[in-house]
C-alpha cells in the first residue's frame, strides 16, 4: 500500500515550513522540504562557479547533488552539502532568489523530481512546495494550498531577519516577495498553482496553531490519522 502524502503548497512566507513541521512531528510521518532541494542547488551553483541563468550546467548540478538532511535541536532540518553545513546559506534571501532562479528551469525540475517522490515512505509524508500537489504528489490524499497576503509574508520576513540581526528593509522585502510570486507562477514547468482539488487556506490572519488543527481535522475525516490526534 502506498504510503500516504499531505502535499502543502503556496507561496513564500505564508507559513508552509511551520505548518509542515508541525504537522510531521504531530503525526509521526516524514518530511519533504522541496524548498531546500532547490536552495541547495543554488548555493551548488555557487559553489562550483556555475550561473544562475545556466540551465543546463544548474541541472548538472542538480542532478549530482551530494546532499543529506539531518535532523536538528528543536524540530530544525540541518542540511549538508558533500559533507558542508548550508543551512544557514541557503535561508538568506539571496538564498531564495536563486532557488526561484533554478526552480523555473525544467531540466532542475525534472533531475529532482524522483528525488522527491523517494521521500514518501510509511507511514506517511508532510511534503512543502510549489507543485506537491500538482505535479510531484497528485495523487495525494489531502492537498493544502496557504496563502497570505503579500504585506503579511513581507512582515513576518521582516521579522524573522531582525530576530537573525539581520537588516533588511520592508519596502524591499515586500518588492521581492512579488517578485518572486510572479516568477514562481509564470514559468513555463510546474508554476505555482493550486491543485483542482486543494483545500484553499489563507493565514494572514489565522494564527499557525489554527491552521493545524484545520489541516489535522481534515486528515480526520479522510481517515489519514486517527481521531485522538486533535486531542493532543
Amino acid at each position: 500500500m502506498t504510503a500516504p502524502v499531505i502535499t502543502v503548497d503556496g507561496p513564500g512566507g505564508a507559513g508552509k515550513g511551520t505548518l509542515c513541521h508541525l504537522l510531521a512531528r504531530h503525526l509521526g510521518w516524514h518530511l519533504l522540504d522541496s524548498g531546500a532541494l532547490y536552495r541547495v542547488t543554488a548555493q551548488a551553483c555557487l559553489q562550483a562557479g556555475v550561473a544562475w541563468e545556466d540551465e543546463a550546467g544548474a541541472a548538472a548540478i542538480a542532478m549530482a547533488l551530494d546532499v543529506v538532511f539531518r535532523p536538528a535541536p528543536e524540530g530544525a532540518v540541518s542540511v549538508l552539502l558533500g559533507g558542508e553545513d548550508v543551512s544557514r546559506a541557503i535561508r538568506t534571501e539571496e538564498g531564495g532568489r536563486g532557488a526561484s532562479m533554478v526552480a523555473a528551469y525544467p531540466q532542475v525540475r525534472s533531475a529532482l523530481l524522483d528525488r522527491q517522490r523517494a521521500f514518501r515512505r510509511a507511514p506517511g509524508l508532510v511534503a512543502d512546495g510549489r507543485d506537491m500537489g500538482t505535479v510531484v504528489f497528485p495523487d495525494a490524499p489531502l492537498k493544502i494550498f496557504l496563502t497570505a497576503s503579500a504585506e503579511e509574508r513581507a512582515r513576518r520576513r521582516h521579522l524573522q531577519l531582525l530576530e537573525k540581526g539581520e537588516s533588511v528593509s520592508l519596502p524591499r522585502l515586500l518588492e521581492d516577495i512579488r517578485e518572486r510570486d510572479a516568477r514562481d507562477s509564470r514559468r513555463a514547468v510546474a508554476p505555482l498553482m493550486p491543485a483542482d482539488d486543494a483545500l484553499h487556506v489563507d493565514s494572514t490572519s489565522i494564527p499557525v496553531a489554527g491552521v493545524v488543527r484545520r489541516v489535522l481535522r481534515v486528515a480526520v475525516e479522510r481517515g489519514l490519522c486517527p481521531a485522538d490526534r486533535l486531542e493532543e
